[in-house]
């Protein structure tokens, strides 16, 4: 098994969604129609996958209110909030080298 961590962290992160998922909730909790709206592109199915797969890794925490029609909220744990200053690093190199990036 590879153990390099950066490997081993996209594995955790797993795909573009899931940075998305981050982003958002980095804004405070969010009910799932609210992900869904916030986004764009994501299918119902993929975004239930991944914020599976990121409660499975301590990333994201699921708790219901038990009332019905049952409301389903998702937030960042400590762990997931962590993720800020690396998100928020990307963000500052991508500004800082955006004129030499071919988009």
């Amino acid at each position: 098994m590879n153990k390099c961590p950066v490997e081993r962290c996209l594995k955790v992160l797993k795909n573009k969604w899931t940075i998305f998922i981050v982003r958002d909730l980095l804004g405070g909790e969010k009910r799932f129609g609210e992900l869904k709206k916030s986004i764009n592109g994501v299918t119902k199915k993929v975004l239930s996958e991944s914020l599976k797969h990121l409660e499975n890794h301590n990333i994201v925490k699921r708790w219901s209110n038990n009332t019905f029609p049952l409301v389903v909220i998702y937030s960042l744990t400590p762990l997931g909030l962590s993720l800020k200053k690396i998100l928020d690093d990307l963000a500052q190199w991508y500004i800082d080298n955006e004129s030499e990036l071919n988009f």
